[in-house]
C-alpha cells in the first residue's frame, strides 16, 4: 500500500504510472488503472474524496435548490447526496404537504398576496452563528420568487416555521445573520409600492416603488422569529441584490450591493431597449452602508421615526439618514456579491461588468463617514461617501466576477461566470509571500460558476481545506438525460500551495448559494426524545396516542381516528364513514427504533404522510366520494411491510354507515 501512496502522489504522465507503481499494487489494481487510463491525479483525486462504507463525510453541504424550493445536504468529500430537506415545495417522500396539518399549516404562514405558495426558489442557506462562527443549530433559507423565509431546526433537520414578509415581493440579500443570529437579514430584490400589493403604474417608478431591507429577530429558545420585534428600513428603487454582514470590528452594519442604479422599467414591447441594457449605462451602482445596531437602539429608545406599513414597523429613508444609519458607496456597475473578510475589516464586492474586484475598507469607511468625505447625495437625499475615500485596493481577476469566499490560509477566492474559473487571490498579505492584493492562480471549472463555498467561508473563523463550485452549465460533464442538463457541483482541494478539482457531483434544481461546515457540529436526534410529539411545537401532542388506546369516536359530522403504527401494523385498520364525514386521523408512531420511519397513503385522497420514530402526524379531510379505499405504510419498514394495510370504507350518503 505504501506504493499506492506513493503513486497517489506522483506527478507524472500517464504512461509512467505503470513503472512509477513498480509492481507493489494489491492484486488487479494495476488493471484497473491501466483499464481506465487513469492518471496519478486521477487516482489522488479518487482516493481523496473516497469515504469507506459505513464510514462518515468530514464536513456537510448545505446547497439551496433553487427553482425546486429545497435545500440539499451533501456530504464533502464524498458529495454523496445525503438527505433532501423540503423547505417551500412538496415533498411526497417526507410527507411535506401531502395532506398533514402541521406542513399545511406552514405553507398557509407562507400565503403571498392571499394565495398559499407551493413552490419557492431558494437561493441563499444560513447557518446559525454565534460569536460569527457556525454553532450547528438552525438552518435558514430564502425564497426569493414569494419573499418568504423558511427555519429548519438542525435536531430534526426539518422545518420550524414559515415567514412571508407582507412589504416585498421578492428578496435575494438572505439568509444573512448577524453575529449571533441577532437577526435575518432580509432585502428586496425587484422595487414595488410598499407593500407590494398597492398598485401604481411604472409611470410612477421613481416616486411610488421602493427597496427595503427587514431585519427580523430570531428567537432561539422558541426557534422562530419574533414578528412583533422586525423592523425594516425603506431604500430607494434600485434592485438591492447580496448583502454582507459586519463581522467582529464591523459587527452591527450590513452592507448591501445594488444595481439598476438607472430605475429602468420594462417596456420592450414598447420599443424600450431590453432590461440588461437598460440598466448597464452607468460606471457605478450604489452599495448601501446601514448601521443596523444604531437602528435598534434608536428604535428602542423611541427617537427614530417609523411609518406602519402592513402591519410593519418602516424607517423612511429621510429618517434614516437624518439618524446617521444609511449611506451609499459608489460600487463598479452591476454588482453581485458583497463579502466580508473574517477579521471584518474590508468589504469585497464585484461588478459582473469589471475584471476587478473592489475592496473597501471598514475603517475608511468610518472615516469618510466621520469628516463627512461625501460625493453629495443620491436622488434619495443619502449622503454618497467618495469612492477613493473608501477604497483599500482593486485586483484584477478576469471576466465575470461573482462571490467570494475565504479560507483558514489568508486567501480570497472568487468565482469567475465568464472565465469559467475559480481563482485565488491575496489579501493584505500573502500567505506564502505573494504580493498583497494580487491574482495567485485561476483553476478552470466547468461551467460558468455562479456561487462557491468554502468550508466556513463566510465566519470569523474559516475551516478551508475544500471548496465547492456551483457551476450554472453542465454541458458535457455528465451522462446525457434529455435537454434538461442537471447543474454541476465540483469539489475543489485548496489545502495545499496550488487547487485541485477532486470530484464532480450532478445534481437537480438548481444550486445557488451553500454554506458547509464540519459534521461534528451537528448533534441531530435518531429519534425523538419521547413518543407523541407534534412536529411543529416538538411538544407532547394532544392527538398523541399511545398503545392500547387506540379508538375512533364520532361527533356528529366529525370522525376522530386516533390510530397507533408500530411494525408491521395499523390500530385501528378498518375506517368505517359516510359520505360527507369530516376524518381526522391523528397517528402516532409508536416505534422507538431507529430508521423505524412509517408511511400512510391513503388511496384516491392525495394524502401520504411520513412519521418518524415518536411523532404524532394529524391530518383532515371531508370523505366527500363512496367508495372502499386501501391504506397502506408507505415506506418499508419490516419483513412483514406489505401487511401493513387497512381500508377506508366510505358508504353512500343516506345509506348508513359503511362497513355494517
Amino acid at each position: 500500500m505504501a506504493a499506492l501512496a506513493a503513486f497517489a502522489l506522483a506527478q507524472v504522465p500517464v504512461r509512467g504510472v505503470l513503472a512509477q507503481l513498480g509492481g507493489g499494487l494489491p492484486g488487479g489494481l494495476e488493471k484497473i488503472i491501466q483499464a481506465r487510463e487513469l492518471t496519478p491525479d486521477d487516482v489522488e483525486a479518487a482516493l481523496k474524496t473516497y469515504v469507506a462504507p459505513g464510514s462518515y463525510d468530514e464536513f456537510l453541504l448545505f446547497a439551496s435548490g433553487g427553482q425546486a424550493g429545497n435545500i440539499e445536504v451533501i456530504g464533502v468529500p464524498s458529495m454523496r447526496l445525503i438527505k433532501n430537506i423540503a423547505v417551500f415545495s412538496k415533498d411526497s417522500w417526507q410527507g411535506y404537504g401531502i395532506g398533514d396539518d402541521d406542513s399545511k399549516r406552514l405553507f398557509k404562514q407562507g400565503a403571498a398576496a392571499g394565495k398559499v405558495q407551493e413552490w419557492g426558489d431558494v437561493h441563499h442557506p444560513a447557518l446559525s452563528l454565534t460569536h460569527g462562527q457556525y454553532d450547528g443549530q438552525f438552518l435558514f433559507a430564502n425564497d426569493k420568487a414569494n419573499a418568504r423565509i423558511g427555519v429548519v431546526d438542525l435536531r430534526d433537520f426539518k422545518v420550524r416555521q414559515i415567514v412571508k414578509n407582507p412589504l416585498i415581493a421578492t428578496n435575494h440579500c438572505g439568509a444573512k445573520l448577524t453575529e449571533n443570529s441577532e437577526y435575518y437579514v432580509e432585502g428586496a430584490q425587484f422595487g414595488t409600492p410598499l407593500p407590494f400589493t398597492d398598485f401604481s403604474p411604472m409611470s410612477g417608478y421613481k416616486k411610488d416603488y421602493r427597496g427595503a431591507v427587514t431585519f427580523w429577530p430570531f428567537n432561539r429558545a422558541q426557534g422562530k422569529f419574533e414578528a412583533g420585534k422586525t423592523f425594516t428600513l425603506e431604500l430607494p428603487p434600485y434592485y438591492q441584490d447580496l448583502g454582507g454582514m459586519g463581522k467582529k470590528v464591523s459587527h452591527g452594519w450590513v452592507f448591501i450591493n445594488t444595481f439598476n442604479a438607472e430605475m429602468a422599467t420594462p417596456g420592450a414591447l414598447e420599443g424600450k431597449p431590453s432590461m440588461e441594457v437598460q440598466a448597464s449605462q452607468r460606471e457605478m451602482d450604489y452599495l448601501h452602508v446601514i448601521h443596523w445596531k444604531k437602528a435598534e437602539e434608536l428604535l428602542a429608545a423611541g427617537k427614530l421615526k417609523t411609518r406602519l406599513i402592513a402591519g410593519m414597523r418602516v424607517v423612511p429613508i429621510d429618517a434614516a439618514v437624518a439618524a446617521g444609519i444609511l449611506y451609499n458607496v459608489p460600487e463598479p456597475k452591476s454588482p453581485h456579491g458583497s463579502d466580508v473578510t473574517p477579521d471584518g475589516r474590508f468589504i469585497v464586492v464585484s461588478g459582473k461588468l469589471d475584471p476587478h474586484v473592489t475592496v473597501f475598507s471598514f475603517a475608511k469607511i468610518q472615516k469618510a463617514i466621520a469628516e463627512r468625505t461625501f460625493d453629495g447625495k443620491d436622488d434619495f437625499g443619502i449622503p454618497t461617501i467618495k469612492f477613493d475615500a473608501a477604497v483599500e485596493a482593486q485586483v484584477e481577476l478576469g471576466l465575470g466576477p461573482l462571490h467570494t469566499e475565504f479560507d483558514d490560509q489568508g486567501y480570497a477566492y472568487t468565482s469567475m461566470f465568464l472565465d469559467s474559473s475559480i481563482n485565488r487571490w491575496t489579501l493584505e498579505k500573502g500567505p506564502r509571500g505573494e504580493k498583497p492584493w494580487s491574482l495567485v492562480e485561476a483553476l478552470p471549472v466547468h461551467y460558468n460558476t455562479g456561487h462557491l463555498s468554502v468550508a466556513g467561508g463566510d465566519t470569523t473563523k474559516p475551516y478551508g481545506k475544500y471548496l465547492v463550485s456551483l457551476n450554472k452549465w453542465s454541458l458535457d460533464r455528465a451522462t446525457p438525460v434529455g435537454p434538461l442538463h442537471p447543474q454541476n457541483l465540483q469539489l475543489i482541494d485548496i489545502s495545499g500551495e496550488k487547487m485541485k478539482l477532486l470530484a464532480d457531483a450532478p445534481v437537480v434544481g438548481e444550486p445557488h448559494y451553500a454554506v458547509m461546515a464540519p459534521t461534528k457540529l451537528f448533534k441531530p436526534w435518531k429519534v425523538y426524545p419521547e413518543i407523541g410529539l407534534n412536529g411543529l411545537t416538538l411538544k407532547k401532542s394532544p392527538t398523541a396516542t399511545m398503545p392500547g388506546k387506540e379508538r375512533i369516536e364520532r361527533r356528529g359530522k366529525d370522525v376522530h381516528v386516533y390510530m397507533t403504527a408500530i411494525r408491521s401494523r395499523f390500530i385501528p385498520d378498518r375506517i368505517d364513514v359516510q359520505q360527507g364525514d369530516r376524518v381526522h386521523l391523528h397517528i402516532t408512531n409508536v416505534d422507538r427504533a431507529q430508521d423505524a420511519t412509517h408511511g400512510f397513503a391513503l388511496s384516491a385522497h392525495n394524502i401520504n404522510l411520513s412519521m418518524d420514530p415518536g411523532l404524532t402526524v394529524d391530518v383532515d379531510f371531508v370523505a366527500d366520494r363512496s367508495g372502499v379505499f386501501p391504506f397502506y405504510c408507505s415506506e418499508f419498514c419490516s419483513a412483514l411491510h406489505m401487511e401493513m394495510m387497512g381500508y377506508l370504507t366510505v358508504g353512500k350518503a343516506g345509506s348508513g354507515r359503511a362497513g355494517k
